[in-house]
C-alpha cells in the first residue's frame, strides 16, 4: 500500500506579523478570481423528431387530452376520485417527496464548505520534559478560497441530486396515475368479462339439458351429449379468470391507495367498464424534454456529473485560504490558580499543495470526464428510447382501435342474428337450442369486444405514461419549481470570488 502523498501547509501565526499577512490578502483574492469560473456545460443536442410519424389525425371534432388530466378522456367519475385518493395516500410517492425535501435542504447548503467556518475546542498539552501542563482554549476560523470553479461546480452536484429527486418524484406521480389507471380499467374488465362468461355457461347448461332431453328421445347421438358436457366444464373453469383478475387488480388499488384492504364498493358486480371516448393527441416530441421523468433525471445525471468533473480538475490545483486563530492557556501542572489573562491571536493564509500522489489526482479528473461524456451519451439514449415508447405505443393504439371497431361490427352482427332467431322461435320455425348456440356466440363476441377495448385502454395509458403525463402538484408538495425557489433563497455571497459560471 503506498505512502500518502505529501502535503505542503503554511499558516503565518503570530499577530505581530498580521500586518504582513494582511498584504497577502490582496494577491489571494486576485488568484481566486482569475480561478473561479466554472467550465461550460456541455451541449446535449437531443435528437427529437418534430413530429410523430404514428400520431393518426381525427376524422370527428375531438377535445384535446392534456398531460396533466388525460384519464377524464375515460369519463369516469370514480376513476377520477380514485386518482385524487391516491396523489393524497400513496406510500411510494410520500418517499420520492421526502427525499425532494432532503435533497432541497442539502441544496440551500451547496456552497458551505467555501464559507468561512469558526470551530471552539480545548486541549491539554504537556511539555516534552514534562515540567509543565496547559488546558488551552481557544476559536480557529478558516475560509476556503472556491478556486478553479469549485463554488459553481459544488452547485452543479447539488443541483443535480436536487434534479434527480425531483424527476424520481415526478416518475413517481406518473407511473402512480398510469397504475391506478391500469388496475382500475383491468377490474371493471374482469367483472363484464365475469358476467358474460357466466351468461354463456348458463346457456350451454341449457343447451346441455336440451341435449339430454333429445338423447332420451333418440334424436342425438350420446357423442353429442358428451361434447356439450365438455363445453359446460371447460366454460365454468374459464369462470375463474376473471375472479382472480378482480381480486387482485382490487387488491392492488388498495395498495396504490395506502389502504389495507379494497373498498367493497369495487367488488359490487355491475361496474360500467369504462370506454375511451374521442381525444387528440395535441403534444410534439420536444414536450418530452420538459414531461418525461427518465429524460429529466438523464439530465440531472450530467448536471452532476459536470459538477464533479469540475471538482475533480480544481483538486489538481493547490487549496488555498485564509486561517485565524485565537487561543488562552492556564498551567494547570504548576500554578493552577494563576492565569495568563492574555491571548495568542494569528492570522494569515493556508496552503495545502499536494506534491506527489503518483498521477492518482489526474487519473480521477480524466475519469471524471469519462464519465461526464457517459452521462450526456446516456441522455441521447433516454430520448431516443423515449421517442421509440411514445411512437410504439402511437402505432399499437391505432392497431387496436381498428381491432375494437372490428370486433364491435362482429357485435352488432350477431346481436342482429340473435334476434332473428328468436323471432323464428316465436313463429315455430326454429329451435330453442338453435337459440341457445346464437346466445353463446353472443356472449363470447361480447366477451371478445370487452378484450378489445380493455387493450385499447390499457394502449392509451401505456402512452401517457411514456409522454410523462401526471396531474399539476399541490401548491404544499416540493416540485422542481419549489426547489428551485427554495434554491434561489438569499444566501451568504462572496461577490469578490464567486465569478461567472
Amino acid at each position: 500500500m503506498p505512502a500518502p502523498a505529501p502535503r505542503f501547509s503554511l499558516i503565518l501565526c503570530p499577530y505581530r506579523r498580521m500586518a504582513t499577512s494582511l498584504r497577502l490578502l490582496p494577491a489571494l483574492l486576485a488568484v481566486a478570481l482569475v480561478g473561479c469560473s466554472a467550465a461550460a456545460l456541455p451541449d446535449l443536442k437531443p435528437p427529437v423528431p418534430s413530429a410523430w410519424r404514428n400520431a393518426q389525425a381525427s376524422s370527428v371534432a375531438a377535445p384535446a387530452a392534456d398531460l396533466h388530466d388525460w384519464w377524464h378522456a375515460f369519463h369516469d367519475p370514480q376513476l377520477n376520485a380514485l386518482v385524487d385518493r391516491a396523489l393524497q395516500g400513496n406510500l411510494d410517492l410520500a418517499q420520492a417527496a421526502e427525499r425532494v425535501r432532503a435533497a432541497r435542504l442539502l441544496n440551500r447548503h451547496s456552497h458551505d464548505d467555501y464559507l468561512p467556518k469558526l470551530n471552539a475546542d480545548t486541549n491539554d498539552v504537556i511539555n516534552p520534559d514534562t515540567t509543565a501542563s496547559y488546558f488551552i482554549v481557544g476559536f480557529d476560523a478558516l475560509w476556503e478560497l472556491p478556486l478553479f470553479g469549485v463554488w459553481q461546480n459544488s452547485g452543479r452536484i447539488a443541483k443535480g441530486n436536487l434534479d434527480a429527486a425531483d424527476a424520481d418524484l415526478h416518475g413517481a406521480r406518473v407511473s402512480l396515475v398510469a397504475e391506478v389507471a391500469r388496475r382500475w380499467i383491468e377490474l371493471r374488465s374482469a367483472q363484464r368479462q365475469a358476467q358474460l362468461l357466466d351468461d354463456a355457461c348458463q346457456a350451454r347448461r341449457e343447451k346441455l339439458r336440451l341435449l339430454k332431453v333429445r338423447e332420451q328421445l333418440k334424436l342425438v347421438s350420446p357423442d353429442d351429449v358428451a361434447a356439450a358436457t365438455a363445453d359446460v366444464a371447460r366454460a365454468e373453469a374459464a369462470l375463474t379468470g376473471p375472479q382472480q383478475a378482480i381480486n387482485a387488480n382490487a387488491q392492488q388499488l388498495a395498495v396504490l391507495l395506502g389502504q389495507n384492504e379494497p373498498d367493497p364498493q369495487w367488488l359490487q358486480p355491475g361496474g360500467v367498464q369504462p370506454e375511451l371516448g374521442h381525444w387528440q393527441l395535441t403534444s410534439v416530441p420536444a414536450d418530452l424534454l420538459r414531461t418525461q421523468p427518465q429524460i429529466a433525471r438523464a439530465e440531472a445525471d450530467v448536471l452532476r456529473a459536470a459538477g464533479e468533473a469540475g471538482i475533480s480538475h480544481a483538486d489538481i490545483y493547490p487549496h488555498l485560504g485564509i486561517g485565524t486563530s485565537l487561543q488562552w492557556s492556564i498551567n494547570i501542572a504548576r500554578n493552577h490558580r494563576a492565569r495568563t489573562g492574555e491571548g495568542i491571536f494569528s492570522l494569515g493564509p493556508v496552503i495545502n499543495v499536494p506534491l506527489f500522489d503518483w498521477g492518482q489526482r489526474v487519473a480521477r479528473a480524466h475519469a471524471k470526464d469519462h464519465e461526464l461524456r457517459a452521462a450526456v451519451l446516456a441522455y441521447r439514449q433516454a430520448v431516443l428510447q423515449g421517442v421509440a415508447e411514445v411512437e410504439t405505443d402511437l402505432g399499437d393504439l391505432h392497431q387496436l382501435h381498428l381491432r375494437e371497431a372490428a370486433t364491435k361490427r362482429a357485435v352488432q352482427a350477431l346481436d342482429s342474428r340473435t334476434v332473428a332467431v328468436r323471432k323464428r322461435k316465436q313463429l315455430g320455425l326454429g329451435s330453442t337450442l338453435q337459440v341457445q348456440d346464437s346466445l353463446i356466440e353472443q356472449r363470447q363476441a361480447q366477451a371478445e369486444l370487452v378484450s378489445a377495448r380493455t387493450a385499447r385502454d390499457l394502449a392509451y395509458v401505456a402512452l401517457y405514461k411514456a409522454l410523462g403525463g401526471a396531474p399539476l402538484p399541490k401548491a404544499d408538495q416540493p416540485t422542481g419549481a419549489a426547489a428551485d425557489h427554495d434554491a434561489a433563497a438569499p444566501q451568504p455571497a462572496m461577490p469578490s470570488v464567486q465569478g461567472t459560471p
